[in-house]
């Protein structure tokens, strides 16, 4: 029943925002007890799929700019606060995939959509992102640049991928020029590099993302729940 669920919002067919019929009517439409469909919707909320207000209904998630933006961006102001980013510059390219693309990205692409963005936070550029995608996915993707600041509410809207993962790798690195030359600071800076894996409602890979991060004044956040 999970899968059906997915499949449907996944495609499409239950967009952001729409809401899903009650336990006892969507039991009955796939042919299970109204237990089963309460604990499957339990189960798609523990996930961030869909939101149950209590009362009212069981919606499917919907990315709004602010919601994503919070939910993925990590960095903190030094008081503990959400630091907000703004988008400095972008660079959305189509190009060949590299192997390791490639075996990491759904459908293993041949080609792919490369979006290198600098952030900054009250005026500093603090952030450089390259984000790659499969191009199959994202049609006509560069020809929509300057993107929104948050990319995951473009990815649900107009393409109806919704991210609903994101594994990531921490680790601290000496700035490479390239890299500090966007940012704007010496060579050899010490920054924060982060690798993540962005997977989709379908626990397709549609995202890979190296960004990194200045952290003299500021901190990468994690919750542990």
């Amino acid at each position: 029943m999970i899968e059906t669920l997915i499949d449907r919002i996944a495609s499409g067919d239950l967009a952001p925002g729409a809401m899903l019929p009650s336990e006892g009517d969507l039991g009955a439409e796939l042919g299970v007890s109204q237990g089963t469909a309460r604990k499957a919707l339990m189960d798609l909320e523990r996930r961030g799929i869909v939101r149950r207000r209590q009362g009212v209904g069981t919606f499917v998630t919907a990315r709004t700019p602010e919601s994503a933006l919070f939910h993925f961006f990590r960095l903190r102001n030094p008081d503990g606060s959400h630091a907000a980013p703004a988008l400095e510059e972008e660079n959305v390219r189509r190009r060949r995939s590299l192997k390791e693309e490639r075996e990491a990205l759904f459908g293993k692409p041949d080609h792919v959509f490369e979006i290198e963005r600098v952030r900054s936070v009250d005026g500093r550029r603090l952030v450089h992102e390259v984000s790659v995608v499969p191009a199959a996915l994202f049609p006509g993707l560069s020809e929509r640049s300057p993107l929104p600041n948050t990319l995951y509410v473009l990815y649900q809207h107009a393409y109806s991928i919704a991210i609903v993962q994101a594994n990531e790798q921490i680790r601290a690195v000496s700035g490479k020029p390239e890299v500090c030359a966007r940012l704007r600071v010496a060579a050899g800076l010490p920054l924060l590099r982060v690798d993540r894996t962005a997977t989709d409602l379908s626990n397709r890979t549609v995202e890979l993302r190296t960004s990194h991060f200045m952290t003299e004044e500021h901190c990468y956040a994690v919750a542990l729940t």
